[in-house]
């Protein structure tokens, strides 16, 4: 059964859209407030999260971009009765999976859980959690990276850019691109916080010499392994 959170502050509402997605075979979480779906997020691991844009505290949209500093790769979509235009472009900047309109078919939900949950997993699948080069040991998952005797433990954001660096070894990883696949936006303050990271890594990395993280003007990065 996946684990599913829904963040939804209607206590009625929620309780029937979390009863009906468990008859659904879904194990399901139900938390009324931005702040303890924050709090489940950080002691719990989700399949897919459900979250409805206006929450007591904390909106959903702030609640997305809380989780993906530290679990990027959970998928999520809104809920939410608001359909202006703005709103569901800001939802899916953030890197929303989709944005589901209140009201709305149950059965068709269903339907929309059911091909992010596959997505997800064909994702998970298809990309490999492991990296070796040079004398280097990365698993992204546990966000270690090993050389020789020395383990350094990697902050979320660390192991993700350089998974990406991985995945484009001695080619260019595009920066926009790697900046909406980890921040969820390509803007300037991602940008600028991504060159802090970079920076990071290279400090990691710096002890064998065959190893560099090239920097190429206005296009990104280029992860080089002699």
């Amino acid at each position: 059964m996946e684990n599913v959170l829904l963040v939804e502050d209607d206590f009625n509402f929620g309780t029937v859209l979390a009863s009906y997605l468990e008859l659904n075979n879904y194990n399901v979480t139900h938390c009324t407030s931005g702040t303890t779906g924050l709090s489940a997020i950080k002691t719990k691991n989700f399949d897919l999260c459900i979250f409805d844009i206006m929450l007591p505290g904390m909106d959903g949209f702030t609640l997305a971009s809380e989780m993906k500093q530290f679990k990027n790769e959970v998928p999520f979509v809104f809920l939410t009765a608001k359909t202006l235009k703005e709103d569901m472009i800001k939802g899916y900047q953030l890197g929303a999976d989709d944005y589901i309109t209140k009201p709305f078919d149950t059965e068709l939900l269903l339907l929309k859980i059911k091909a992010v949950l596959q997505r997800s997993k064909k994702n998970k699948a298809t990309e490999p959690d492991e990296f070796v080069f040079r004398n280097f040991h990365f698993r992204h998952s546990h966000r270690t990276l090993q050389h020789g005797e020395t383990h350094i433990k990697l902050s979320p954001r660390e192991a993700d850019l350089l998974k990406q660096l991985c995945l484009h070894q001695n080619d260019l990883l595009n920066k926009d691109k790697a900046l909406k696949i980890i921040w969820g936006d390509n803007s300037y303050f991602n940008a600028r916080s991504m060159d802090v990271y970079i920076t990071k890594l290279r400090k990691y990395l710096s002890v064998d010499k065959g190893i560099e993280i090239v920097s190429v003007h206005g296009s990104g990065y280029r992860f080089v392994v002699s």
